[in-house]
């Protein structure tokens, strides 16, 4: 065991950097700029995990019924500010895993008695397993709560939008209009669904001993349910060293949260461009060349943990083909794979709720776009109101015509109908640009926005 303020460079190989004392191999997170501060780093950090990885050591003296005395000797000393992260990282390959040198560690910083009922009849795994399943519980929280937060912002958007009415866009060409109210109302939508599927998972604990029998822990089938009480974790049916389900549908709920919230990065990446105008981050980023840029930098950030977290579920599912009753490689390979979903996840939900809490909508900047075609954008209304009168081929013949008339001359579609001969008596240019006015033609969209706002949020876990 060594306190932080013994920590050095002649024993830790750690070299004296400008802001201090680092490993040479530390990451701060220079290369996610998304990540530092989030609460969720805080929860999965090196000091986060080793807690966890003693939280779960302690938990077992508890389960396994160790005298009281025992408990609070090891309570006192399972502290991670007590132990040297980098230390026990280095030593740890020897043995593949943190878990044995921390073990003996923990053995050298309590009594003799108390050390004899540190890791008593587990093995490595059900120590990893557990406390990143505890490193799981704890993000989620954080999860969540930017979820929440983020539903709530667009909530109100959708509320105050439902009949603002805005370009709806198809393989990237305008389509008909819609309302940003109900865009809004589609990405609460969905987050709110990847708010449910983490609230769902269950997170176990894991304790089996050397092949999962339990043999060195009394054979005792109940000590499962116990170990779980005092780790605060859901308890599973039979020890899961290589039943990985827990894992990969912990990944899977990681990964549609990052689309779901990556959905609306993407919208508003699109939305926010010079030529488009219709929404804009509330504070800008700054560009290091261009002084007049105001960059949707969240929506970047946002857009960016989003790509990375499908990856990270696939390597997750993978682990699933377990051999054995512990695998080699397997099983290793899920450790900073899930902690960097976490983080990721962490990311995208911090960086959602701030950007829906700042974002601006432009309601003039969106008519002007609607207008740009011309009236085409409203088409689809005017072909069902001519085909009664002139039949559904005809119709659309006529607006096929007049539509490439109107984009190569650059003139209404108003215009150009009023003026073609086979438009039925009685479509003046005056009622043509009425039937063609966009923002009358956005359907059900507001009531489809008030609709989609009554859905709410499962319970939290």
């Amino acid at each position: 065991m060594t306190s932080p303020e013994h920590r050095g460079p002649a024993r830790t190989g750690r070299s004296t950097l400008a802001s201090g004392a680092l490993p040479e191999d530390a990451d701060v997170g220079l290369l996610t700029p998304g990540r530092p501060g989030t609460p969720v780093a805080a929860a999965t950090g090196d000091l986060a995990l080793l807690q966890a990885l003693l939280d779960a050591e302690t938990a077992l003296t508890t389960a396994l019924g160790a005298p009281d005395r025992v408990r609070a000797a090891l309570a006192g000393a399972a502290r991670a500010e007590r132990f040297d992260p980098y230390d026990l990282a280095t030593r740890a390959h020897d043995g593949g895993n943190p878990v044995l040198p921390l073990v003996a560690a923990l053995r050298a910083a309590v009594d003799e008695e108390t050390a004899a009922w540190v890791h008593r009849g587990a093995t490595s795994q059900d120590i990893i397993d557990t406390a990143l399943m505890l490193l799981a519980r704890r993000a989620r929280t954080h999860l969540i709560a930017g979820l929440d937060a983020t539903a709530a912002h667009l909530h109100a958007l959708a509320q105050e939008h439902r009949a603002t009415p805005m370009t709806g866009r198809t393989l990237t060409q305008h389509a008909v209009p819609t309302t940003f109210g109900l865009k809004a109302a589609g990405w609460r939508h969905l987050v709110l669904d990847a708010r449910d599927r983490l609230a769902a998972l269950r997170l176990p604990a894991q304790l089996g001993g050397a092949a999962g029998t339990l043999a060195a822990l009394g054979a005792d089938p109940d000590l499962l349910a116990r170990y779980a009480r005092a780790t605060g974790l859901d308890t599973p049916p039979l020890p899961w060293h290589v039943l990985r389900t827990p894992v990969a549908e912990l990944g899977a709920a990681l990964a549609l949260t990052g689309g779901a919230l990556g959905k609306i990065a993407a919208d508003v990446l699109l939305l926010t461009r010079t030529e488009t105008g219709e929404l804009s981050e509330g504070t800008g980023g700054g560009s290091s060349a261009m002084p007049h840029k105001s960059n949707p930098v969240r929506a970047t950030l946002l857009a960016a943990a989003a790509r990375q977290l499908p990856t990270h579920a696939a390597q997750l599912y993978g682990s699933l083909v377990a051999e054995d009753e512990r695998p080699a490689g397997a099983w290793h390979a899920e450790w900073q794979t899930l902690r960097e979903a976490l983080r990721l996840a962490g990311t995208a939900t911090h960086e959602a709720a701030a950007l829906t809490a700042g974002l601006r909508v432009h309601p003039d900047r969106m008519r002007a776009n609607l207008a740009l075609t011309g009236g085409l954008i409203a088409s689809e209304h005017l072909l069902a109101a001519l085909a009664p009168h002139t039949g559904p081929a005809a119709a659309r013949a006529l607006l096929t015509t007049a539509s490439r008339t109107a984009r190569a001359e650059h003139r209404p579609l108003a215009d150009v109908l009023a003026a073609h001969p086979d438009t039925p008596a009685g479509f003046t240019a005056e009622r043509l640009r009425e039937l063609l006015d966009p923002a009358a033609r956005t359907g059900a969209a507001p009531a489809l926005t008030d609709r989609a706002l009554r859905r709410t949020a499962l319970d939290t876990p």
